[in-house]
C-alpha cells in the first residue's frame, strides 16, 4: 500500500461532481490513505449526477474543525455548484492556501480552479481545467493547457472526468513525493 500513514483532506459541498470526488476517494482509500471529506457544512452532502442530485457521501470534518497541517495533500473535486459556493467561503480559501504555503501537494479537477483562483494560488502556474473556464485561468494569471493532466511543482490540474485515470495516477504519484518547495502562495 503506496499510501500507508497518508492522510488526505477532500474539500467539497452540495454539488459536486460525483466522479470527481468518489473515483480519487476510492483510489486513494484502495493504497491505503486515510481521506477525509471536508466540508462547510455537517452530516452528508450530495454530488450532482447526470443533471440531477445524485448520490451523498457523509461529512468527516467541517472547515472549522480542520487543519491542513493534519493532512498530506489536498483534492478538490469539481462540479459547477461545488466550487462555485465554496469559492465565497473564506475559511475553505484560507484552508486551500494554508497547503500552498506549506508546500503541500494540492490537486484540482473539472471547476475546482475556481477555488485556486479565488484563493489567489493560481498566478505564474501551468494549469489545466474544464474548458468553459480557460478564460478565468488565464485572467488569473495561469497558462492554460489542453491536456489530460498538467503538474507544475506539487499542483495537480485536470478537465474533466474523462481525465480521471490520469488525474488519479498522479495525485498518487504527487502525494508519494511530498512536500515542494516551489508550492507557494503567489500572493
Amino acid at each position: 500500500m503506496k499510501l500507508e500513514n497518508k492522510n488526505v483532506a477532500i474539500l467539497a459541498t452540495n454539488g459536486f461532481e460525483a466522479s470527481e470526488l468518489f473515483e480519487p476517494y476510492n483510489a486513494l482509500k484502495k493504497e491505503g490513505a486515510e481521506v477525509h471529506i471536508i466540508s462547510d457544512t455537517n452530516g452528508e452532502i450530495k454530488s450532482w449526477e447526470d443533471g440531477n442530485w445524485g448520490k451523498s457521501i457523509k461529512v468527516d470534518k467541517t472547515l472549522a474543525d480542520v487543519n491542513s497541517s493534519h493532512y498530506h495533500t489536498l483534492v478538490l473535486p469539481g462540479g459547477v455548484i461545488n466550487p462555485d459556493i465554496l469559492r465565497t467561503n473564506n475559511d475553505a480559501l484560507e484552508f486551500i492556501r494554508s497547503f500552498f504555503k506549506s508546500g503541500k501537494p494540492v490537486a484540482a479537477i473539472c471547476h475546482a480552479p475556481w477555488l485556486l483562483i479565488s484563493a489567489g494560488v493560481i498566478e505564474n502556474r501551468e494549469v489545466t481545467s474544464y474548458h468553459s473556464i480557460k478564460d478565468d485561468v488565464i485572467n488569473a494569471g495561469a497558462t492554460w493547457k489542453d491536456e489530460a493532466v498538467v503538474v507544475d511543482s506539487g499542483l495537480t490540474t485536470s478537465r474533466n472526468p474523462n481525465d480521471l485515470p490520469a488525474f488519479i495516477d498522479k495525485v498518487i504519484e504527487e502525494l508519494c513525493e511530498g512536500k515542494h518547495e516551489e508550492q507557494v502562495v503567489n500572493a
